[in-house]
């Protein structure tokens, strides 16, 4: 996959930007990955409710679960579909608003660091293949452009924020991720 490292934009994916962004407090620091899952409503696939939700468009009224989350600002620099469609919402650069109260290691904030990659999913639900290859080309590039990655930096949402987040959760499968970026 093509990074153009001057607009922190993916080539291959469909750009749908998102306002829930600022600046880093770096822009050049960039040196962590975050992997998610996310679906919406939990256990539904192959909706636009992400897409809402990223851009601050979600209707409260379509579904009883968006009550809780309708007026969340939230974002994501990317996210992966289950038919491994790539779509962006933020550029590098800036900071997205995915991880909240975060630590990794002993780093603190983890939006100013990071980059949040969702994956269409939930914790139980084995991800798809393409998924899988999708994203480790998108790791492989990130590593290319951005000198603070590698395969180890490289952690999961209930990694960073535990007791408070699951995701991507039991049915990510890291081992074979990580085959597919050392590859």
């Amino acid at each position: 996959m093509y990074i153009d490292i001057t607009s922190g934009l993916v080539k291959e994916a469909r750009q749908h930007l998102s306002p829930n962004c600022d600046s880093r407090p770096d822009e050049f620091d960039i040196s962590l990955i975050v992997i998610h899952g996310i679906s919406l409503p939990p256990g539904k696939f192959g909706n636009n409710y992400i897409d809402q939700l990223f851009c601050n468009q979600l209707n409260p009224d379509e579904h009883p679960y968006f009550n809780d989350i309708s007026d969340l600002k939230v974002s994501s620099h990317l996210l992966v579909r289950r038919d491994g469609e790539v779509v962006q919402y933020v550029p590098f650069q800036k900071r997205a608003w995915h991880a909240g109260d975060s630590c990794y290691k002993t780093r603190d904030c983890c939006n100013d660091f990071s980059i949040g990659i969702e994956m269409e999913g939930e914790d139980e639900t084995p991800y798809t293949d393409i998924q899988y290859q999708v994203l480790s080309e998108l790791i492989q590039s990130l590593i290319k452009e951005y000198p603070g990655l590698n395969e180890k930096t490289i952690t999961g949402h209930c990694d960073i924020a535990p007791g408070r987040k699951t995701d991507p959760g039991n049915a990510f499968d890291w081992e074979r991720l990580n085959k597919l970026i050392l590859s």
